[in-house]
């Protein structure tokens, strides 16, 4: 097994672990109406009290990757399959563990740090490229069936979980819970982009550059900017593209730079931090199914 495969392995695991030890440790205990599927879990307690939220939790989890898997085709079955299985178990070991006691009594501060935990865990696990699963699936089902956008569908997703929350609980319970949407987000957000030579930045100088940026938006599924530069010695006009990668996407892009122009000239930096399209959670969700036509 190569040497990134058993990290990505690992990295998955301890992504799972923290969601997990978000929702053991603050969502559940103190019934905070989160995004997900923790969230509609415990928005639906009040009405089916009689089944154990963690157990609700791990049915819906497994539910939505039996109709994502059959609906999303075979990349979604592979990417999503191992955080489905590690996911329950670190839920019912840890929520053996805690007994239903929360690290906090404070609402506000246990769905801070519910969204921080949970942020960091799913950030984790798409920077190797799978997905947590969950209520992501219900947005990816909306994109590609109903053809709205991704960003869309989530806050569509997210406003349904909570006005089931302010029916089943209270105004009050809804607005709290807002606090670990939206720090998960931004938990997301940063762990996709942060982390430091995770991407480069590449500046090409080539006569060929139309065919540069076709084959980079077609071949690598990235934008690209062109700049207009002027040689310092000779005052000749030359385009200059630039496009921001991630480090796995950059021997294929350099490949294919010396297909099309052997003699380009190339300026390589290792970026450490990026932001904005191509870099956020919706993007990264995008690549969980990226074949919209996949059966």
């Amino acid at each position: 097994m190569k040497k990134d495969t058993v990290l990505n392995i690992i990295l998955i695991l301890v992504g799972n672990f923290f969601v997990a030890l978000s929702v053991s440790c603050f969502i559940v205990p103190n019934e905070i109406l989160s995004g997900g599927v923790a969230g509609v879990a415990v928005a639906l307690h009040p009405i089916l009290p009689f089944i154990d939220t963690t157990l609700l939790i791990n049915a819906i989890t497994i539910g939505l990757f039996l109709v994502g898997s059959v609906l999303l085709g075979r990349s979604f079955f592979l990417k999503t399959l191992l955080s489905t299985l590690c996911y329950p178990i670190f839920l019912s070991g840890l929520t053996y563990l805690v007994q239903g006691r929360p690290l906090t009594e404070s609402p506000i501060l246990a769905s801070l740090y519910s969204g921080v935990f949970i942020g960091l865990g799913v950030g984790i696990v798409f920077r190797t490229g799978s997905s947590t699963g969950g209520m992501d699936i219900p947005a990816l089902l909306m994109e590609k069936y109903l053809h709205i956008p991704l960003s869309t569908a989530c806050l569509i997703i997210d406003g349904l979980t909570v006005v089931l929350g302010i029916s089943t609980y209270s105004i009050e319970a809804a607005l709290i819970g807002l606090i670990s949407v939206y720090a998960s987000s931004f938990m997301i957000d940063k762990a996709i982009s942060f982390g430091g030579q995770k991407t480069k930045s590449v500046m090409i100088i080539s006569n060929r550059y139309e065919e540069m940026l076709k084959a980079i938006i077609a071949e690598i599924d990235r934008g690209a900017t062109l700049l207009h530069a002027q040689g310092g010695y000779t005052r000749e006009e030359r385009e200059v593209v630039l496009v921001v990668i991630d480090n796995k996407q950059y021997p294929k892009l350099n490949k294919l730079i010396n297909e099309i122009d052997p003699n380009a000239f190339l300026v390589v930096q290792d970026a450490q931090e990026v932001t904005g399209n191509g870099f956020t959670y919706y993007q990264e969700l995008e690549k969980i199914a990226p074949n919209h036509n996949e059966r």
